[in-house]
């Protein structure tokens, strides 16, 4: 199980703090989360790469695929990684840049009110079971400590976002996942 402590850090989570943040327009408005799958490079997952790509620190030469990011700040209220790790890089009062131009049920600007959770990954390739195991609790944690949070308010980052992103895409089980947070939610 996750907490949420009072500087709305995930506990037992690894705490880097993205430049890519800023205050949301109303930090009492936690009332979306939105699931997104990253891989860099493309389809050849590497956890280092995505911390260094938030925490602007990413050099773009490593790979051919990489030049693109080039200048690009963005960052996500956590990522989790393909071995299970967790990481935080913006606590969830504040606005993450995750979700670009972006629209859910009406309302744009979704990073004003959402939480970014990355999972490391394609869209094309079945995501890692621990992320799920992670996922799940993680879900709870926010949950408990954001009341306008629930398994309905789960949505990923292709569908506030149509015809630009396609993530977290096919390969993530939204079934299990509603399944599971729903059944967990108590």
């Amino acid at each position: 199980m996750f907490t949420i402590d009072a500087r709305h850090r995930l506990d037992n989570a690894r705490h880097y703090d993205s430049p890519n943040a800023d205050e949301r327009p109303d930090e009492t408005d936690v009332s979306l989360v939105v699931i997104h799958g990253i891989s860099l490079p493309p389809e050849r997952p590497n956890t280092q790469l995505v911390v260094d790509l938030f925490l602007n620190q990413l050099d773009v030469g490593q790979h051919p695929a990489l030049a693109d990011l080039a200048g690009l700040r963005v960052s996500s209220h956590l990522l989790l990684a393909r071995h299970g790790k967790v990481i935080q890089f913006v606590p969830f009062n504040r606005r993450a840049w995750h979700a670009g131009k972006s629209s859910y049920q009406g309302r744009d600007g979704c990073n004003d009110y959402a939480i970014g959770i990355e999972l490391e990954g394609s869209d094309h390739e079945p995501y890692a079971e621990v992320q799920y195991r992670l996922l799940v609790p993680v879900l709870q944690a926010l949950f408990r400590r954001y009341p306008a949070l629930s398994p309905s308010r789960l949505v990923g980052h292709a569908e506030i976002a149509p015809g630009r992103k396609t993530d977290p895409g096919p390969a993530f089980d939204w079934p299990r996942l509603l399944r599971s947070a729903a059944g967990q939610r108590g």
